[in-house]
């Protein structure tokens, strides 16, 4: 079979969604802490944070905060300029990358 093969780690926390990035070498992975769990925690712990890693070197990037429960659903728009997010708080949330994402370079 023909795609990427790659493993990110145990992380700490149900991932939920993931969605790659159409102009970088980016995968984005969302989740968080339990839904049966949420409304017994501070949001802090929750850990509802959109997490980027590199899809060559396996390694986070990057997190981007604010939702207030699990993030449910990730995507890049098309042109890799914006990508939405879906949480169980109710919200979806549309993010623009500013000028340092693009001029972002990984150094190895």
């Amino acid at each position: 079979s023909s795609g990427i093969n790659a493993e990110y780690g145990k992380t700490d926390r149900p991932v939920n969604s993931a969605a790659v990035s159409p102009i970088k070498h980016h995968i984005l992975l969302g989740g968080g802490q339990e839904a049966m769990e949420v409304t017994t925690s501070h949001t802090k712990s929750g850990k509802f944070e959109a997490r980027f890693f590199h899809l060559i070197f396996e390694e986070e990037i990057g997190r981007v905060k604010g939702h207030f429960g699990p993030i449910n659903t990730l995507a890049f728009h098309p042109n890799g300029k914006q990508y939405s997010s879906g949480a169980e708080d109710g919200y979806v949330r549309i993010h623009d990358f500013d000028q340092s994402y693009y001029d972002f370079e990984y150094d190895f």
